[in-house]
This record gives C-alpha cells, sequence and structure tokens, in this order.
C-alpha cells in the first residue's frame, strides 16, 4: 500500500475501525467502487456498471473449471460476477480460474481488494500493457469493457526499425498474421488479441464502438471480412447509449464463439455460419433521481432470454424456448448475407424498427455520425502516415 500522508494516521485508524464494526462489507464496497468510478469517469477509468456484468457473464455463459481472463479488469467486477453466476447455477463453490490483467497499478490494488472482501480466489497479474504481448495460454472465458479508440497503443517499434536494417526475418505477431491493425486506433487489435487467445471452444464477449462493426475503412472491413470467414462472430447487440458507462460514445456488445455447433453448455441448436443480431438501443430505464440511464433487469433478462433461444440452451433441465426473429428486437442472419452487405455487423442495419418518422430520423442521424466517424478515422490514419513519412526524411 502506499505510504498515508503525513498526519492521517488518527483518521485512517478511525476509518479502519469503522469499516471494521461492519457485519456485510460487500454493499459498502459496492458504494464505494460506484462512487470511485464517477470519480474517475473523466479519464475513462470507470467500472462496469452492475446491470451490464451480468448481460455480459449471461451472454459468455461460463461454466464450472473454466479458465477467465478479464484482461482490462479494472476493480475485477466481471470476474467477481462469473464467480457468483456459477456459485449460483453449481451451488458449490467455483473450482473456476479468474485472471485479471490491469495497466494502472492503485486500480489493480482495487480490484485485489475486491475479491478478498468476497473471499474469492483471483489471481491479478502485477499491472502492465496486456496488447503488450499475446497471451500465453488459451482461456475458456474471455470478458472485456475494452477502452474506445486508444491512440497510440503499440509501443516504439524497434522491431521495425530493425526490419529496415537487418535482412533476417522477424517472427510475425501470431495475432495478426494477415495484416497488422492500425496504430491510430487499438479497436481492431484488441479484438483480435481476444480472438487469438481464445482456446478451441472459447467464448468472449466484450464492449466495442459503434464504428467498429459498420465502419467503410479497408483495414476495420477486412478485419469483419476474417472473423466471418472464420465463423467466430455469433451475436451483436446495439446498446442504448450513456448505460455501459460514463462515455457517451455508442457501442456494441459483440459475443464471439469459436464453436457454434450444438454441444452441451453451449445450446442445442447449431449456428455455424450464422450471426444473431439485438437492437436494443431503446432498452434502457431512467436511473431515479438522476439524468443517467441503466439497463435494468427486465432489459438484461430480455436480452439474455432472446440469446438463450437462439442458442437453443435450456436451464434446470427444462426445455428450451423457440426462437423467432422479432421485428425491430431480433434477426439471425446467415454470414453470406451479411458478407452481401460489406460484412456490416451493425445490428440496426439488419433489425428494422417498424416504418414512422420516428424511426426514419434515427436511422438519418445514425447513418451521419457513421459517416463523420468514417471521416475523423481517415483523418487519423493520414496523420501517422504522414508522421512516418516525416520520420524517414
Amino acid at each position: 500500500m502506499p505510504v498515508p500522508p503525513p498526519g492521517s494516521e488518527g483518521h485512517l485508524h478511525a476509518l479502519v475501525q469503522a469499516i471494521g464494526s461492519i457485519q456485510r462489507v460487500g454493499p459498502l464496497l459496492d458504494q464505494c467502487l460506484r462512487d470511485l468510478s464517477a470519480d474517475q469517469a473523466e479519464g475513462s477509468r470507470y467500472f462496469t456498471p452492475d446491470d451490464m456484468a451480468r448481460l455480459m457473464v449471461g451472454a459468455a455463459v461460463p461454466r464450472d473449471r473454466h479458465r477467465v481472463l478479464d484482461p482490462v479488469c479494472g476493480s475485477g467486477g466481471l470476474l467477481v460476477e462469473s464467480h457468483r453466476y456459477v456459485r449460483e447455477n453449481v451451488g458449490l463453490d467455483p473450482t473456476m480460474s479468474l485472471q485479471g490483467k490491469e495497466q494502472h497499478a492503485h486500480t489493480s490494488q482495487v480490484a485485489r481488494m475486491n475479491f478478498a472482501v468476497r473471499g474469492i480466489t483471483a489471481h491479478v497479474f502485477p499491472p502492465g500493457d496486456s496488447l503488450a504481448d499475446p497471451e500465453p495460454e488459451p482461456h475458456d472465458i474471455i470478458l472485456a469493457n475494452l477502452p474506445f479508440n486508444q491512440r497510440d497503443w503499440a509501443p516504439e517499434d524497434k522491431t521495425e526499425r530493425d526490419v529496415r536494417r537487418s535482412p533476417s526475418p522477424i517472427p510475425v505477431d501470431p495475432r495478426w498474421p494477415e495484416e497488422s491493425p492500425s496504430k491510430g486506433s487499438a479497436n481492431s487489435a484488441w479484438i483480435q488479441h481476444i480472438a487469438h487467445a481464445l482456446a478451441p471452444a472459447g467464448r468472449a464477449v466484450f464492449l466495442m464502438a459503434d464504428s467498429v462493426a459498420n465502419s467503410r475503412q479497408p483495414v476495420t472491413r477486412r478485419l469483419r471480412e476474417r472473423l466471418l470467414r472464420d465463423d467466430l462472430v455469433e451475436c451483436v447487440i446495439a446498446l442504448p447509449p450513456r448505460v455501459f458507462g460514463h462515455s457517451k460514445a455508442p457501442a456494441c456488445l459483440w459475443v464471439l464463439n469459436k464453436d457454434k455447433s450444438a454441444r452441451p453448455g453451449w445450446g442445442a441448436r447449431d449456428r455455424r455460419r450464422q450471426v444473431l443480431f439485438i437492437n436494443a438501443r431503446r432498452a434502457f430505464e431512467p436511473v431515479p433521481k438522476s439524468r443517467a440511464r441503466r439497463l435494468g433487469e427486465t432489459n438484461t433478462t430480455a436480452v439474455l432470454a432472446t440469446l438463450a433461444a437462439w442458442r437453443g440452451l435450456s436451464e434446470n433441465g427444462a426445455a428450451a424456448s423457440p426462437y423467432d426473429d422479432a421485428v425491430g428486437w431480433s434477426r439471425s442472419c446467415s454470414t453470406r448475407e451479411i458478407a452481401d452487405r460489406e460484412s456490416s455487423l451493425m445490428p440496426t442495419s439488419y433489425v428494422m424498427e417498424p416504418p414512422g418518422p420516428e424511426r426514419d430520423t434515427r436511422s438519418r442521424v445514425e447513418q451521419l455520425k457513421l459517416e463523420l466517424t468514417d471521416q475523423f478515422q481517415q483523418m487519423r490514419a493520414l496523420e501517422l502516415q504522414l508522421l512516418d513519412a516525416l520520420e524517414e526524411m
């Protein structure tokens, strides 16, 4: 722990005594984490809200003995929720492997405290950049509330300088054997990093900016093409604005799955070469006494029920619910149809709301936002190319 500031010993002693007198520390810690998340919002270091954590873990369906990783674990909330999810389904203390990585030292201390208070065994790695190297071992479940549009993510590339000077071949990073991701944004790097770290039947659930699902940038479009070619994309959920953290950027929840065939623990329906799209843009509720929004229990349950029905997943021995496309809510598409639409993975492109003036206005606004985002990305790419050219002069 850091050294307390001079003169704080008395206050710290009183605080420790006050916390020690509480019978259930968990709820107090939850409130402290919410307050800390709000305080750190401007630095984009907020923590995943509880309802979003339930949605992400419920979509991943972790099981006992699974190896679970969060490469940007923050306070460890997604790993805590994974432990709770398995404990409630198994009825015993889980024997799963929980691993978290975090770049910021103080935040990794918060994660360790979170696990200790709840009596959860989890390994938090020393602070470091998860994108620096490939994961050394495969994982059954990967959960991540990723930083959006992270710039200058790649370390100063000594390797590239050595390539120009040395005739001997430099080993290719296994995470992107076909094409290196853009240095101007880490979005595609995170997706490929996660996909590479999945076990043969592994699943990943992560938050990603809307622009990646529908960008016309060649690099991003080719990434989507590769994901569809490898049949990794299982589901994409369009989320309401301002419900996944303190950022106002619109986002989707992506679900990757390396084995979509019918099998125990996943579902009774073979969904290979298919993708489920859910348009949950308007599935939110207001937070009482606040202008904020949240998914809420009802909307979280609705999304998970749709995904479970599409998979043919049943719980507690009950028969799986039937799945049918729902106008304005969900649609199951073939990867061939998606490829014909420039490999777009934006749910609102496939799940249309009923016709009306309000829908037409929202659609036009969404289209304008995507076009503007594409222009910004092209500006960043040109800026990086210009800087590289100046370095070589």
